[in-house]
């Protein structure tokens, strides 16, 4: 159970954070802490308990951060390419997944298993392998700050095959699950 949402500004406050930082911390904007902490929304609850989190970890100061851990070379594939593209870059580059881009912008992802979804599904393989990405690509990869606590980045690659961590609106690293286990070696 979390603690009262009253408690947000308080502990906040408590450690000198600016909501600024503490949504930093938590990988969600300033704009849902000030609203969380006035009680004029109803926060879904992974998202306050990823704020919970982030603040149990300033206090404890045990936790990494995303730019400690990302991989920082970002292999992507552009979504008007052919998946054959995105099968040479994985195989390349030993990945299972990659970010789909429009030049610079993420709009989606394409991994082994999507692409192995299309085959099960009776796509003949010299068609799909001409077939423009951005027609067989799933949602993107979320996005989060360098700044961000493992904590989060855990709980996002629990849905997500990768998470993009980003700067001032561009990609600067991805993390997927095998980052993590990186850490373990630390």
């Amino acid at each position: 159970m979390l603690p009262s949402i009253d408690e947000i500004a308080i502990r906040r406050k408590k450690l000198g954070l600016t909501q600024k930082r503490l949504a930093d911390m938590a990988g969600v904007s300033q704009s849902l802490i000030a609203k969380i902490e006035s009680r004029r929304t109803d926060a879904a609850y992974t998202k306050v308990k990823t704020i919970f989190t982030a603040l149990e970890q300033q206090e404890t100061g045990k936790e990494f951060r995303a730019k400690e851990i990302l991989e920082r070379k970002v292999i992507s594939v552009q979504k008007d390419a052919p998946v054959s593209d995105a099968v040479r870059l994985m195989m390349k580059h030993g990945y299972s997944q990659l970010p789909v881009c429009d030049g610079e912008h993420s709009v989606g992802s394409i991994s082994e298993k999507t692409i192995s979804n299309q085959v099960l599904a009776g796509k003949e393989l010299s068609e799909l392998s001409t077939i423009p990405i951005r027609d067989v690509m799933d949602e993107a990869f979320p996005q989060v700050g360098e700044d961000a606590p493992i904590s989060l980045i855990s709980g996002l690659l629990q849905v997500y095959p990768a998470v993009l961590v980003s700067k001032k609106g561009s990609a600067i690293g991805i993390l997927t699950k095998a980052d993590l286990l990186k850490m373990l070696l630390r």
